[in-house]
């Protein structure tokens, strides 16, 4: 029987306050980390877990960990992306707003684990609640050790820092955000070096990302066999899936990593309302490859998805219905990935913009025989020639609406006019 611990005390009364998470065990994990591990072997635990990270890429965080190198003279920071920039992606929001000292805890621990005394939590400007409710909790923890110097009487030192975005899409690029946390323009490095080496000013930095670091209490708490014991070999643990779309039951749900996408869109989100059918679903937030109806018995894993062309990404889940026009869903996303791109490279600012202009024109029911073909080859020129992952993210979601639903946009160039109007 699966047993959600990310998400245990949301919607319980005061579940923000260092007192409700002290009553339902909080900081007994890093105490415990204190008390019994060293370092060395928090990072070991955390490997053997087998934890992947939870912003989109899937690294294997206990091994990012690993990369800082030891013995140098320089600070070591850690940072947590809590940008959150995804569309429909906002499981972050809810552990910050209703948990944040399970944010807290996770970071203390990741920063003893790689030596770092100062933390900084980049969060997105937007998330107004959730910053307050996150400098009340950092004060708490203060006042009662947990954060500080000498937390819960030893001779580990960390601090955390909130820093607010500007909600630029760009900054959930680890190196994007560290630009922007150092006050210049948010474009990405180039890598190598990668930040574990030289990442906040120029010195070792771990990025991890908020739901990562919230299953670290959890990992040190109840054992590294725990977490790896929860769902496929390869993509352990526990999982938040945002639901949103075209859903009976949308919000946000924990459930084991590798739940079929069928199961959890007709039977945790309900299926579509009354009169419509699922067409198509978007697993991960816009970056990830739709995937049509008939491919929905999929796992919910970094793994499987990749497997049919898709991405787990956010897990922000997005379910389309036979009502809606697929050119117009694909079109909004190119909109929004040309409107965030940061323009330092040229395959992605200028890829992104012809190919606004020839959806817009599909859309619209001019389109010309020649665009599909046109698209194409724009999608070929932008994907793996980007210094980031957003384009690619753009050009993989053109090129799954055109590989599953070609005859809508083969329509709209043919009848002149969207067959949905």
């Amino acid at each position: 029987m699966f047993e959600p611990v990310l998400l245990k005390s949301v919607g319980q009364p005061d579940s923000h306050s260092l007192s409700h998470y002290r009553s339902v065990g909080g900081y007994e994990a890093l105490q415990k980390a204190l008390n019994d591990y060293t370092p060395d072997e928090i990072i070991e635990l955390v490997k053997g877990s087998g934890l992947r990270g939870r912003g989109g890429a899937g690294f294997p965080t206990g091994l990012k960990w690993s990369f800082v190198p030891k013995g140098q003279e320089k600070p070591k920071y850690l940072c947590c992306n809590a940008d959150e920039g995804e569309p429909g992606t906002f499981k972050d929001r809810i552990i910050m707003e209703e948990d944040p000292h399970q944010l807290l805890e996770g970071m203390a621990i990741c920063a003893y684990a790689i030596g770092a005394e100062t933390g900084y939590l980049y969060i997105r400007g937007e998330y107004v609640k959730a910053i307050r409710i996150l400098e009340t909790a950092i004060r708490e923890a203060h006042a009662e050790g947990c954060l500080g110097r000498g937390i819960l009487g030893s001779d580990f030192n960390f601090e955390v820092h909130i820093h607010e975005g500007a909600g630029a899409y760009i900054c959930g690029e680890e190196t994007a955000m560290l630009e922007s946390l150092q006050g210049r323009r948010a474009q990405p490095r180039l890598k190598p070096p990668f930040p574990a080496v030289a990442g906040l000013y120029d010195s070792p930095t771990v990025i991890n990302n908020v739901e990562t670091l919230a299953c670290v209490p959890h990992i040190v708490e109840r054992g590294s066999s725990w977490f790896n014991g929860i769902g496929p070999e390869r993509s352990p643990g526990p999982k938040l899936y945002c639901l949103s779309g075209s859903l009976r039951k949308p919000g946000l749900y924990e459930l084991p990593m590798g739940i079929p996408l069928r199961e959890l869109i007709e039977e945790h989100g309900g299926g579509a309302p009354e009169g419509r059918q699922i067409k198509a679903v978007i697993p991960g937030g816009v970056s990830a490859p739709m995937i049509p109806a008939e491919g929905l018995d999929v796992g919910m894993d970094f793994d499987s998805l990749a497997g049919v062309g898709s991405m787990l990404g956010s897990a922000g889940v997005i379910a389309i219905d036979d009502n809606t026009c697929i050119v117009k869903v694909a079109t909004r996303i190119v909109e929004f990935f040309h409107h965030e791109s940061c323009g330092k490279c040229t395959p992605c600012r200028e890829g992104l913009d012809w190919a606004v202009k020839i959806m817009r024109r599909i859309e619209a029911g001019e389109g010309a025989s020649t665009d599909l073909e046109q698209l194409e080859r724009l999608c070929g020129g932008i994907f793996g020639n980007t210094f980031c992952a957003l384009g690619d993210g753009a050009a993989m979601g053109i090129r799954a609406a055109l590989k599953h639903f070609k005859d809508e946009f083969t329509a709209h160039i043919d009848e002149g006019r969207c067959p949905y109007h």
